[in-house]
C-alpha cells in the first residue's frame, strides 16, 4: 500500500512535511458531499461538486481537488458565494445567449456555459457566450473534455478578478497585481481522445499554494517571490504579501492582460471571482470529422513517437497524462495528504455532531 500511495502522489508539486493516507474515492466523496450540503448546497449541487473534485483528483490535478472545498465552505460560510444559487441562461439585447451564475459556485455553472455554447455551435457552426457572477469553475479540462467529445473545439478564457484576487506580479514586478488567469483549449484528438490544455498563466496554480498551506508543505523554488521580490519555496512568503511569478515571463504576462481586457473591459464588471469567456467552434463545418481525426491522429502519433529526453518515460500529448491516472487508478483510491484528510474529516464531524 506504501508504494501505491507514492504513486498516486508522485504526480504532485507539494514537497510534504507529512505523509500521506490512501482512502477510496467513494468515502472521500461521502464527506465532501456532507460538508456541502451543510453550507446550504442542493443535494444535486452537493453530488455534481463533489463528482468533480473526486474526478479531479483521480485525474492527478490535487491542486483543484477535494481541498477545494473547506474553500467553498468557508466562501459561502462570508457569503462570498451563496450555496442556493442556480446558474441561468439569459438573453442579452442583441439576442445573444450569456450565462449567470447568480453568485453561486462556478462548477454547474461553468457545465451548463460550455454545454449551452457547444448547442449553439452545433446549430450556427461557432458560438460565444460570457460566464458571470459565479464564484470557483473547478478543473476547466473537464468542460473541454465534455466539448470536444461533441465534436468541438473549445476555448475558455478567465479573467477580470485584479481586484479581487492580486496573486500574480507582471512581468519584471515584485508586487501581485494580477489573478492567475486560466486558459483552457480543448479539440478531438484521434483514437486515444481529445487534446486537451489547460494552464494558468501564472508559474503556479493559486490551488498549489492553498493546498500546499494546507499540508505543511512547499511548492517548487521560483514560482513564487517574497514581498521584496526574492524567489522562494515558502507559501508563507506568498501570503505574507509576496507574488506568484507569470509563466513563461512575458508571454504568461501577455496572456494574463489578454484575459484582464477580454473579461472585464468587454464583458463589465466581476461581481465574484472572474468573469469567463466561452468560445466553442463546431469542427466538423471545415473537415469531414473521420478526415480530421486520421490527421490528428498522425501528427499526435509522431510526437508520442519521439525518443524521450533522459529522465523522461515518455513523450506525452496534452490531456493524456489525466486519462492515463484516471485509467491506472482503476480502485478509485485517493492519496492525500495526512493534514488534509484531517481537516476534512474534522469539518465533516462538525456536520454529524
Amino acid at each position: 500500500m506504501n508504494d501505491k500511495i507514492a504513486a498516486l502522489g508522485s504526480h504532485s508539486k507539494l514537497q510534504l512535511a507529512s505523509d500521506r493516507v490512501a482512502i477510496t474515492a467513494q468515502v472521500v466523496q461521502d464527506v465532501v458531499e456532507a460538508i456541502l450540503r451543510d453550507a446550504g448546497c442542493s443535494f444535486s449541487t452537493a453530488r455534481e461538486v463533489a463528482d468533480h473534485l473526486i474526478d479531479t483528483e483521480l485525474s492527478g490535478i490535487e491542486s483543484h481537488g477535494v481541498m477545494r472545498v473547506m474553500q467553498y465552505a468557508d466562501q459561502f460560510a462570508k457569503g462570498v458565494m451563496d450555496p442556493h444559487a442556480e446558474a441561468i441562461i439569459n438573453r442579452n439585447k442583441n439576442g445573444d445567449d450569456e450565462v449567470d451564475g447568480r453568485g453561486g459556485i462556478g462548477i454547474p455553472a461553468m457545465r451548463l456555459a460550455v454545454d449551452q455554447c457547444v448547442a449553439r455551435a452545433k446549430e450556427k457552426g461557432l458560438a460565444a457566450l460570457p460566464l458571470r457572477h459565479v464564484g470557483h469553475t473547478g478543473r476547466l479540462g473537464a468542460y473541454a473534455e465534455r466539448a470536444a467529445d461533441e465534436g468541438c473545439l473549445v476555448i475558455i478564457i478567465g479573467g477580470g478578478g485584479r481586484q479581487n484576487w492580486r496573486q500574480v506580479a507582471p512581468y519584471g514586478g515584485k508586487k501581485a497585481l494580477l489573478p492567475t488567469n486560466p486558459f483552457c483549449f480543448g479539440i478531438p484528438g484521434g483514437q486515444q481522445g481529445p487534446v486537451i490544455v489547460d494552464f494558468a498563466t501564472s508559474m503556479i496554480a493559486g490551488g498549489w499554494l492553498y493546498a500546499a498551506r494546507a499540508a505543511g508543505g512547499k511548492v517548487p523554488f521560483g514560482t513564487i517571490m517574497n514581498r521584496e521580490g526574492e524567489l522562494s519555496d515558502e507559501p508563507a512568503d506568498y501570503f505574507n504579501g509576496g507574488a506568484i511569478l507569470p509563466k513563461g515571463g512575458a508571454m504568461g504576462y501577455g496572456l494574463a492582460v489578454m484575459a484582464e481586457l477580454i473579461c472585464e473591459a468587454m464583458l463589465g464588471p466581476v461581481t465574484t471571482e472572474v468573469n469567463w469567456f466561452v468560445i466553442a467552434i463546431d469542427t466538423k463545418r471545415y473537415r469531414e470529422p473521420h478526415v480530421m481525426l486520421n490527421v490528428a491522429e498522425e501528427i499526435l502519433a509522431e510526437l508520442r513517437d519521439c525518443p524521450p529526453a533522459k529522465g523522461v518515460t515518455r513523450v506525452e500529448v496534452p490531456g493524456e497524462r489525466e486519462r492515463r491516472h484516471r485509467d491506472e487508478n482503476r480502485e478509485r483510491i485517493i492519496a492525500l495528504p495526512e493534514a488534509t484528510w484531517n481537516a476534512l474529516q474534522q469539518r465533516a464531524a462538525r456536520v454529524s455532531s
